[in-house]
């Protein structure tokens, strides 16, 4: 296991990638530190093709321009997004990194305390912060919706 695993910060919050994300940003003891992380996770963030970026799969409630889909191949959910502004793009990346390859119900079952977990409440603006929590529960919608089927 990783180091980041063993850390005392550590806590389940239902995905061993998500609970490895929230560790690193809560370590961080400067709020640059955490805004450099997301801007690592944005770099690494692939980019969806143009015509797949339609209002069904568009974050309501940002201000940037979000969006983000998954397939399900297996059981298992596999995501994709776009935003255009770094930060934004920074948070997206660490949820699709975070909720990657769980089933819709593991999805619904992540426990939304892990954004509060990660220090960066204290550093988002609110409006940052805002859409941070709608691109998860669009994320969460998205599951269900198989769940639907």
């Amino acid at each position: 296991m990783s180091e980041l695993s063993n850390s005392p910060a550590a806590n389940n919050f239902g995905s061993d990638e998500l609970n490895k994300i929230v560790t690193k940003l809560s370590s961080c003891a400067e709020p640059r530190k955490r805004y450099e992380y997301l801007l690592f996770l944005a770099k690494k963030l692939p980019t969806l093709p143009v015509e797949s970026l339609t209002n069904s799969i568009k974050v309501k409630g940002c201000i940037s321009q979000v969006y983000v889909c998954c397939d399900l191949k297996e059981g298992k959910l596999f995501w994709q997004g776009y935003s255009d502004a770094l930060i934004t793009k920074g948070m997206l990346s660490f949820l699709i990194k975070g909720l990657n390859n769980l089933s819709p119900s593991e999805v619904l079952e992540i426990d939304p305390s892990f954004i509060n977990a990660t220090g960066l409440s204290t550093s988002l603006t609110p409006s940052r912060a805002n859409g941070f929590m709608n691109i998860f529960l669009k994320m969460r919608t998205q599951a269900s919706s198989f769940l639907k089927r």
